[in-house]
């Protein structure tokens, strides 16, 4: 888990990363903006495999908002385009507050990577083509103020994936009268992940490359939600050739498949027929797996 430095793109930040692991394949679990810092989960190798609970997990962030100033990008990354006073009461901002709680529809900013005609909407954007976009329905679990000062306020956020923090910034000014941008973010939080377990890339570059796997969680870490199945030696070979494998057990969507010295092998999927079908298997069986104090609840 990576703690992503303020100005480096996601994309630069899992580079940087990779060659400090000499990763031959690497990817991240949900793209930060730039003025974003925070949790970035990095997966190397095998992990990779794995990344999909992690794209639709949840997400926590810290969020500090300007009012009064409305930009392009509804961050501090875009230009201003409009300025209003701002008389905003507690009352009235607790208010707006609960009318952003729960499942809401939220319309994607134009400076966003999501595809119209195949080209990221901030093609669109900076060719100054604003593209009709549908709003799209997303849910906020927790959006509570942290600290309101005049024109600025912070607030913590957990929501569903595919929710903009910046259109969040936004809605909340449009819904106050006088427009808002979001100038400050920080991930805390990815579904059982949070920064406790994150490193900065500075911090790993002061630790000796021999030292440095240490400091990786194992590919389990990523499948602790699921049902245990401990396979015998003679199922964990048809395990991973990709054959289906009988089980006496109930039918699971997903379980964590282990040979019998604790291996991981990969997900599989229990049937109603009683058999585990493989759906992810592990191509190397000497992976290291998680212990209880590698993750948290």
């Amino acid at each position: 888990m990576l703690d992503k430095a303020r100005g480096a793109s996601s994309n630069a930040a899992l580079q940087q990363a990779r060659r400090l692991y000499q990763a031959a394949k690497a990817g991240h679990a949900g793209t930060l903006d730039p003025l974003a810092t925070g949790l970035l989960p990095v997966l190397f190798g095998e992990a990779t495999k794995f990344s999909s609970d992690l794209l639709d997990a949840d997400k926590s962030y810290a969020a500090e908002i300007q009012l009064g100033v409305s930009t392009t990008t509804a961050d501090a990354e875009g230009e201003v385009i409009a300025t209003r006073a701002v008389s905003v009461s507690a009352h009235l901002l607790a208010g707006s507050l609960a009318k952003l709680r729960g499942e809401i529809m939220q319309m994607p900013p134009m400076y966003s990577a999501l595809k119209h005609a195949g080209r990221p909407l901030y093609s669109y954007a900076r060719a100054g083509v604003d593209v009709e976009r549908a709003p799209r329905r997303v849910t906020i679990h927790a959006l509570d103020l942290q600290w309101f000062e005049g024109e600025r306020l912070a607030l913590s956020v957990t929501c569903s994936k595919g929710t903009y923090i910046r259109s969040l910034a936004h809605d909340l000014g449009e819904m106050l009268g006088c427009g808002a941008h979001l100038c400050a973010l920080r991930r805390t939080g990815v579904g059982r992940f949070g920064l406790d377990c994150a490193h900065t890339l500075e911090g790993l570059e002061a630790v000796p490359a021999a030292e440095r796997d240490a400091l990786l969680l194992p590919v389990d870490a990523l499948l602790q939600d699921l049902p245990e199945v401990r396979l015998a030696p003679v199922q964990q070979q048809r395990f991973l050739q990709g054959q289906a494998v009988p089980w006496n057990g109930p039918p699971q969507p997903r379980v964590r498949v282990y040979g019998t010295a604790g291996t991981l092998l990969g997900m599989g999927e229990i049937d109603a027929d009683g058999t585990i079908l493989p759906r992810r298997v592990i191509a190397s069986c000497q992976i290291r797996t998680t212990t209880p104090d590698e993750v948290k609840n």
